[in-house]
């Protein structure tokens, strides 16, 4: 970093970069030592970023416009759509945001839980990116409600009736929710300050994130800590600023696809139907985001017990760096880790398209065989691969897969035992 520290020459830079060190934090990022093998897969912290700024700008222009009135939310969605100067457009890049905005956060999960980035000395890099992950399902929840159609309205009454279930409190945090006793405007106005006021959290929280990762520095596919900056890393900028530049450029196309092309696909038809008290859904479903979550709540017949599985296949996650207890992160040396994961992504995946179905027969059977297996992959093949796996050599450096042809070449125990 010294060698390519910036020095402001004019004395009006200098007394403004001794007070606050903006001129020679920009310096920093632009010279940040970064691995020289990261791949695609590695962008998406670039484009999740870009997802937030979107969701937070589109957010105030609606919110400038938007009634969070029962009687008159509906409306004024309506008002948007038709009279305010491309509202229609600035609503559509909010509600399809949202949904890129997940796609690109379960891609960066998924790519942590294959190449192991949750491993130490990352376990606060993985906490804090959970930790936003569960801001993120609150907000968009809390989100989904305001069009006030017939799906937000009973959306928000089964999701919020779930906390009566808790015992003692159950009945006051529901109550606490509603602001009645019922869905009603109070819990609209409620919702609508919560979910103006959560991105800023988010945001906040990223910002730790990046910090956090700027202190072990990033993993990489093979999983290696770096042994020689000189060799096994590049400059963040212009190598991976520009790679970062065009992955944004495909993900933005494969947005506006969505945008201006099939705007409500990822919606459902009921809630352009004004809400409703008396008339309930045929099938009450949550954003396809959410649905993995939603099939392990309903695959339990009890509600309690629905609520603490829901619950539970989040905070699971937390522990996940202590679970898994192999020496060596990537799952390119780990072989049999490699299969089970991709039968844990089939699970999730499987658990999604349950979670859309309704709960009976051979659906609510396959959600409840999902269930357990989303638990015994955490609780107990994990610990257990630890224990068993017999993994592949590993590299002794970043540099050597590439410079030597290949990661069988040259292998070292010693090496391996630090991983």
């Amino acid at each position: 970093m010294s060698d390519h520290e910036y020095t402001p020459k004019s004395k009006a830079g200098k007394w403004f970069n001794d007070r606050l060190p903006l001129l020679t934090l920009s310096s920093h990022l632009r010279a940040y030592p970064t691995p020289k093998n990261l791949n695609y897969w590695w962008t998406f912290g670039g484009i999740l970023t870009f997802c937030l700024l979107t969701q937070i700008i589109t957010g105030v222009v609606l919110a400038m416009h938007y009634v969070a009135h029962a009687d008159l939310a509906f409306a004024s969605v309506e008002h948007i759509m038709r009279n305010v100067n491309y509202g229609w457009l600035i609503r559509y890049i909010h509600s399809n945001g949202a949904s890129m905005f997940f796609l690109a956060v379960y891609i960066h999960i998924f790519r942590s839980l294959f190449y192991g980035s949750y491993k130490s000395p990352r376990e606060v890099i993985w906490i804090t990116g959970l930790l936003i992950y569960i801001l993120m399902m609150a907000t968009a929840f809390m989100g989904y409600v305001l069009p006030w159609g017939q799906m937000s309205f009973w959306g928000a009454t089964v999701i919020t009736s779930l906390f009566s279930a808790i015992p003692l409190v159950g009945e006051s945090i529901t109550t606490w929710l509603w602001g009645a006793y019922a869905v009603d405007n109070p819990t609209l106005t409620r919702f609508f300050s919560l979910h103006y006021l959560l991105p800023f959290l988010i945001l906040g929280l990223v910002i730790l994130h990046i910090w956090a990762l700027h202190v072990p520095g990033n993993n990489n596919p093979i999983g290696i800590e770096i042994k020689k900056p000189s060799k096994d890393t590049v400059p963040f900028h212009p190598y991976i600023t520009i790679k970062d530049i065009f992955a944004l450029l495909m993900f933005t196309i494969i947005f506006a696809g969505f945008v201006f092309f099939s705007p409500n696909v990822l919606g459902h038809s009921d809630n352009y139907i004004p809400a409703n008290p008396l008339i309930t859904p045929s099938h009450i479903v949550p954003e396809w985001y959410l649905l993995p979550f939603y099939a392990i709540l309903r695959s339990v017949p009890d509600k309690l017990g629905g609520v603490i599985l829901m619950f539970g296949s989040i905070f699971v996650l937390f522990a996940l760096p202590w679970l898994d207890k192999s020496k060596v992160r990537s799952a390119v040396f780990r072989p049999i880790y490699r299969q089970f994961y991709w039968i844990f992504m089939f699970d999730v995946l499987m658990l999604g398209y349950m979670g859309a179905m309704p709960a009976e027969g051979t659906y609510l059977l396959l959600a409840r065989v999902g269930t357990i297996y989303y638990f015994l992959h955490f609780i107990v093949i994990l610990p257990s691969l630890s224990l068993l796996e017999k993994t592949d050599p590993v590299p002794m450096s970043i540099s050597e897969p590439v410079l030597s042809g290949g990661a069988e070449s040259s292998l070292a125990k010693k090496d391996n035992e630090k991983i």
